[in-house]
């Protein structure tokens, strides 16, 4: 691995900070940097080269990559398991080779992602690390990814009544700045004990039962703003307090499929792929705490998204708690979006009053 190789990857949200930082300690001697934020033309442009009724996610990443390579990229990374996206991998390598180009690619996804496999690849792709250097390194970027997502939580609930709500954005852009500098366990904590303090520092005009509203769906376009027309952000503009559940802390959680059955509760029998299952429980668990509305944020042409549908509906109507399926491709318009959304938000305070 040369100093002069850059390494790049597809944009997910603020995930990018601790991702990057785990595969420039893997390889030391490139550079890493993430694909630019995904934006109107990385949509176009991923549309362009990528099957008609595909899902969103492999779209943006067609797009992520393009962009990345006009960058300078000469290596890109992918990895994914549990639906179709754990298949992408290959068809996007092809698609770029016919289109032109020729950067390496690693793909850890399906069988590779096994530690041993994994560490084999990686030593094939020039990482000079160690089986223990790189564990470490995952270790620690594991906690980075879990430290990342409950300060972003902690935000997601609170900032729609925060007297202040930039001191709250402040302090996480600040945190964000400073999670490639932790090396270690011990770091990690302190960097985000200190968030957490200032966080609570930040006043609030929490109303007694202000309105909540679940935020489920698949992995990518809830996780990824710019793919779901920032919806979080709309949402807490309208002074709702907003949870949502999936994260890639979520998925470090081992998940076995008689637990899923036990927390869909009689909703689901079988195991319907990917997160469709995780999508229903966690509708029913906000449903039974009394949340008062649901937003199921999805991919255009997501199968095991589609499949929970049926199944959320009847939580609905036996929860009487209303629930909104949004839908989401490259060509989706913001403007329908929020005129849904403004709908679904009068709705919800309409009922509770």
């Amino acid at each position: 691995m040369k100093r002069t190789s850059v390494i790049s990857f597809p944009h997910m949200g603020d995930y990018h900070v601790p991702i990057g930082t785990f595969f420039q300690r893997v390889f030391p001697e490139a550079e890493v940097r993430s694909a630019p934020p995904s934006t109107k033309r990385t949509a176009a442009l991923g549309a362009r080269h990528s099957p008609d009724f595909i899902c969103e996610p492999f779209k943006y990443n067609m797009g992520n990559y393009l962009e990345a390579l006009e960058d300078g990229a000469t290596m890109l990374l992918q990895t994914g398991t549990g639906c179709r996206y754990g298949y992408y991998g290959e068809l996007q390598e092809q698609i770029l080779r016919d289109l032109g180009h020729d950067p390496a690619f690693l793909c850890l996804s399906r069988g590779q992602v096994r530690p041993d496999r994994a560490y084999r690849v990686l030593r094939e792709f020039g990482s000079p690390k160690t089986m223990r250097q790189i564990s470490h390194a995952f270790l620690v970027g594991m906690v980075q990814i879990r430290a990342m997502d409950r300060i972003a939580g902690y935000i997601r609930e609170h900032i729609a009544f925060a007297k202040q709500p930039e001191e709250m954005r402040e302090v996480y852009a600040a945190f964000l700045d400073c999670l490639p500098r932790t090396d270690s366990l011990p770091q990690v904590y302190g960097l985000t004990y200190g968030a957490m303090g200032r966080l609570a520092r930040v006043p609030l005009e929490l109303p007694q039962h202000p309105l909540r509203v679940g935020i489920v769906g698949d992995l990518y376009t809830v996780m990824e703003p710019f793919s779901n027309c920032d919806i979080e952000k709309k949402l807490t503009a309208c002074g709702i307090m907003v949870s949502r559940r999936m994260s890639v802390s979520f998925l470090f959680a081992p998940r076995p499929v008689r637990r899923i059955r036990r927390e869909t509760d009689g909703y689901l029998n079988h195991h319907i792929g990917a997160n469709g299952a995780d999508s229903v429980a966690q509708s029913l668990a906000y449903a039974k705490a009394g949340y008062d509305g649901i937003l199921h944020v999805k991919s255009f042409g997501c199968t095991p998204e589609l499949n929970a549908i049926p199944a959320m509906q009847n939580i609905g109507r036996d929860y009487e708690i209303p629930i909104l399926h949004l839908s989401f491709d490259t060509h989706q318009g913001e403007t329908g979006v929020d005129t849904r959304l403004e709908a679904f938000v009068d709705m919800i305070a309409r009922k509770r009053r």
